[in-house]
């Protein structure tokens, strides 16, 4: 669980400092719920 969370903020961190745009963000967003699926499986 804890590495979850951790995993969880890492991501935060990488999603805030790295989209500089809306469009980036969206696209951040999307790379992270592709993860996700990719984990799932």
């Amino acid at each position: 669980m804890r590495k979850a969370a951790a995993l969880c903020l890492v991501a935060l961190a990488f999603t805030l400092t790295g989209c500089n745009t809306v469009q980036g963000m969206g696209q951040d967003v999307q790379r992270a719920g592709n993860a996700i699926e990719r984990a799932a499986r």
